[in-house]
């Protein structure tokens, strides 16, 4: 068993160690902490996810999009740039290279219409706000492109749960909780923190935890280096080990001791993100809130509750679904089934 050779080298110039987050241009010259950009981040992606949304991009698109907006404020500052500017230009550039095309001012209604909170059938086209809507998408896809260097290419986490999936026999709910919580961890950084293999896997992992219960393996016992039963006796017989279900992933990327320290990581920040939103007013996140991060790793936390740093202000999780986006304000992606036909 193994996972298919694939291009993980890539976009290997966007991957950042995780202590970068602690430098950023937010975060060295303007008045931003690490747990305040990471908020306006996930803010700025779910606005980007409610754009693509509504002009009905194709999930790959806006996963796509998702990892240049990450990208570009590994560059500029959010102080400088204002998120929605931002994403607004990352889904109009996706929709040129993802043959999804939209017009401009498409996009500027659609745009205008989520920050006035106006029915986009109420705004007209010709109208002033439109039209400087229509500036700010292309100043800010100037600088955009200037960020990225003209660098599009991205893969994502989910065309690899794709595969994933397919060598396996999954359960339908694991591979639903893997796949929204691929979808989630485009709110968090791990797009530009980690190889998208090293993403799937996690996101993998913590599905079957998830689903499995908290009797079950813990998250240390899944991604260890060897099984936690191979340095027990072996009492004599014919038969194979059965394989073990919970390493599953593990196995099947034939991951090393570096790459497990990576998916360690990301199991780390995606756990930390669930713990940072208010999961008693949804607790359709609480079965992913509980779970034990990994002893190992990723200690300290970048995240802070979202509650305390914008009290004012409505929590980023909407949805009082399971197991879909914990975020729940996009309209639910493909499913492992219809992506399976697709490819990402």
């Amino acid at each position: 068993m193994g996972a298919p050779t694939q291009d993980m080298t890539a976009s290997a110039q966007w991957i950042f160690p995780v202590e970068a987050l602690h430098h950023t241009p937010s975060v060295d010259t303007s008045n931003y902490t690490v747990a305040k950009e990471l908020y306006d981040r996930a803010r700025g992606v779910e606005f980007l996810f409610r754009l693509g949304s509504s002009l009905g991009l194709p999930s790959s698109a806006m996963f796509t999009a998702a990892t240049w907006f990450h990208r570009f404020f590994m560059r500029f500052s959010m102080e400088d740039y204002h998120r929605q500017d931002i994403a607004a230009a990352c889904i109009f550039l996706a929709t040129k290279t993802e043959e999804c095309g939209r017009k401009l001012r498409d996009v500027a209604r659609v745009y205008q219409s989520k920050i006035s909170g106006t029915d986009v059938t109420h705004i007209p086209s010709e109208s002033l706000e439109v039209e400087n809507q229509q500036i700010a998408i292309l100043l800010a896809e100037e600088v955009l492109l200037e960020a990225l260097c003209f660098d599009f290419i991205t893969i994502s986490p989910h065309s690899i749960l794709v595969d994933l999936f397919d060598a396996g026999q999954t359960s339908t709910k694991v591979q639903d909780y893997a796949w929204s919580i691929a979808h989630d961890s485009y709110r968090t950084p791990l797009s530009i923190l980690f190889p998208p293999n090293i993403i799937a896997a996690a996101c993998f992992v913590l599905a079957q935890r998830a689903t499995d219960g908290p009797h079950s393996p813990s998250l240390d016992a899944r991604i260890s280096v060897s099984p936690p039963s191979a340095s027990l006796p072996t009492p004599p017989s014919h038969k194979p080990a059965s394989p073990d279900a919970s390493r599953f992933a593990v196995e099947y990327f034939g991951f090393n001791e570096f790459d497990l320290r990576h998916v360690t990581d990301a199991l780390y920040i995606l756990l930390d993100f669930y713990v940072a939103q208010d999961v008693q007013s949804h607790p359709h996140i609480s079965p992913l809130a509980s779970i034990q991060p990994p002893t190992h790793g990723q200690q300290s936390k970048l995240y802070e509750p979202f509650a305390r740093l914008l009290p004012a202000a409505p929590g980023i999780v909407t949805s009082n679904q399971t197991p879909e986006s914990s975020q729940g304000t996009t309209p639910t992606p493909l499913t492992p089934s219809q992506a399976s036909a697709t490819k990402l």
